[in-house]
């Protein structure tokens, strides 16, 4: 079993004034480690338009590595401008997932489009940096893993690996639409998907999680790291409806694997819940485990799925499987 201690929110959003790109959320961390810091990329928002809609940047803060409580930088803009009209992330970027690759820096991310009968739909695009993750440039107009037969819509989530020198890409697929009240809400699971390139997929094609709470039960955020001969992910899940409160929203979960493609769901081994009180006293989800220097942390967000930024936990103790 794991024990994370949690050190505390590091960033808050709505702490940062004049930007007006950047006025709530901060979704999704992922980190790229460098020499002196520990960049955070994550998703956010500027308020809502006079029709109540919504669209999404992309953006990272820097934070000391010899204290991670510490930010030192913000970025100026956005890492990835929206799709132009018409496209797949015409109306947003979220969430990101980054990798180095020799020289450059690849990123794949969510796409987001509004819809007509549901409220969105999503596809997962690539882009690349060449100036160490400041900026990057998309791989085309259109998405590098779309909708299929057996995947008919919301494909989001991407969380990047390279396994035996093989891109490894898990994900969520979505599987149905719930109706609720008018508002329809999704149900989505964790997949998986290969790749000796990082642009051309080859989809696992069914659900490598099982469900714990209900059929309907939703997934995200599937963050898999290699240790000691075995596969570990962290993730978070939820109930498919009334889950923006503390009854049925996001907690993290815990699986295994040896081979990266058979799962063991635990989810008492996660280690991690909410707080009595506080930030994250009614949800915590989206989690993303790094090492560095020597310890394993994770970031996470708390209540209203990151509208109030995301915080840091350390796991306690020695990293042992089993």
């Amino acid at each position: 079993m794991f024990k994370w201690q949690k050190i505390g929110r590091i960033f808050n959003p709505l702490e940062i004034t004049g930007v007006d790109w950047l006025a709530e959320f901060a979704q999704a961390p992922s980190v790229l480690i460098f020499p002196d810091f520990v960049r955070v990329y994550f998703s956010c928002r500027p308020p809502a338009d006079s029709n109540g809609q919504y669209v999404s940047y992309s953006a990272f803060v820097d934070l000391n590595r010899k204290n991670l409580n510490q930010i030192v930088n913000l970025a100026s803009k956005p890492i990835l401008s929206l799709g132009s009209l018409g496209t797949f992330d015409e109306f947003g970027t979220y969430p990101v997932s980054v990798i180095r690759d020799q020289d450059k820096v690849v990123a794949y991310y969510g796409g987001w489009t509004r819809c007509e009968s549901v409220p969105f739909n999503v596809a997962i695009g690539c882009a690349v940096s060449l100036d160490n993750g400041v900026t990057f440039q998309k791989k085309g107009d259109g998405p590098v893993l779309s909708y299929s037969a057996n995947e008919p819509f919301i494909l989001s989530g991407p969380k990047i690996r390279r396994f035996n020198n093989q891109w490894v890409l898990f994900y969520i697929a979505g599987k149905k639409w719930l109706p609720n009240n008018g508002k329809p809400e999704p149900v989505y699971r964790i997949r998986r998907a290969t790749s000796d390139d990082g642009l051309n997929w080859t989809k696992f094609d069914h659900d490598i999680i099982s469900v714990r709470l209900e059929e309907d039960e939703c997934q995200a955020s599937p963050d898999v790291f290699y240790f000691n001969g075995m596969y570990h992910m962290f993730f978070c899940y939820r109930y498919s409806l009334n889950y923006r409160g503390k009854e049925g929203g996001y907690r993290i979960g815990y699986a295994s694997s040896k081979d990266g493609l058979s799962w063991t769901r635990d989810d008492s081994k996660a280690g991690i819940d909410i707080s009595d009180e506080g930030w994250d006293s009614e949800m915590v989800s989206y989690p993303h485990v790094f090492e560095l220097d020597g310890s394993i942390y994770m970031l996470y967000l708390g209540n209203q799925v990151g509208r109030h930024g995301f915080g840091l936990a350390k796991l306690e103790g020695e990293f042992k499987t089993g």
